[in-house]
């Protein structure tokens, strides 16, 4: 009797021990699919942000681009005030930062102390500048970062850039002839990237 109720201790032990095993690696495993899942996600977001960012950059340059192009040679009927508010709305967070600041307050100054007491030293071009410039010191914070940095701010920009850029087909009298001359060519440009911005900014948004 000694002796089978060592066996089946022994036995018992062993299984148990079995058991342990089994359950320490199964949260082996647990943990090491939850580091893989939770890499893999990093990596996703990481690509979401910078993908954003990138964009957003771009969507910036080109709306800085356009408004250039419209005192030029090149420029077309684009309704070029609506730009105001596309890249105030688009403009990166850190540039913004700079532009509403202490610097951005001497900038507005210069152009509007230029724009009121010497008009005949403001050239025409400066309007959009002028009302950019404005537009960022003035702006209240509810506006410059909660309107500005959230879901609002992104369909401003597509409903904008949607409209802009269907006046432009418009007036180019269809998509083809969009390519067809330089001027014509170098604003549907710019405007397909103010148009691929708040799109991805949007689906991002919700991801």
């Amino acid at each position: 009797m000694g002796r089978t109720e060592k066996y089946l201790a022994m036995a018992t032990d062993m299984s148990d021990s079995e058991l342990i095993g089994s359950d320490l690696n199964e949260l082996r495993s647990a943990a090491h699919k939850l580091v893989s899942h939770a890499f893999h996600v990093s990596g996703s977001l990481s690509f979401v942000v910078i993908s954003t960012i990138l964009l957003q950059s771009l969507a910036s340059i080109a709306g800085i681009f356009l408004v250039v192009l419209s005192n030029t040679k090149l420029k077309t009927k684009m309704f070029t005030a609506l730009l105001v508010p596309y890249i105030f709305c688009s403009i990166p967070n850190l540039p913004f930062a700079i532009l509403s600041g202490e610097v951005g307050h001497y900038i507005a100054f210069v152009l509007i102390t230029i724009r009121f007491f010497f008009p005949q030293h403001s050239p025409e071009w400066s309007e959009i500048p002028n009302a950019l410039g404005t537009l960022l010191v003035i702006a209240p914070d509810f506006i410059a970062h909660t309107i500005r940095e959230g879901i609002v701010g992104l369909l401003i920009c597509l409903v904008i850039s949607v409209y802009l850029l269907q006046e432009h087909i418009r007036a180019s009298e269809g998509f083809r002839n969009c390519f067809a001359k330089p001027h014509a060519m170098y604003n549907t440009l710019g405007l397909i990237f103010l148009v691929l911005y708040p799109i991805w900014g949007v689906i991002a948004f919700f991801i």
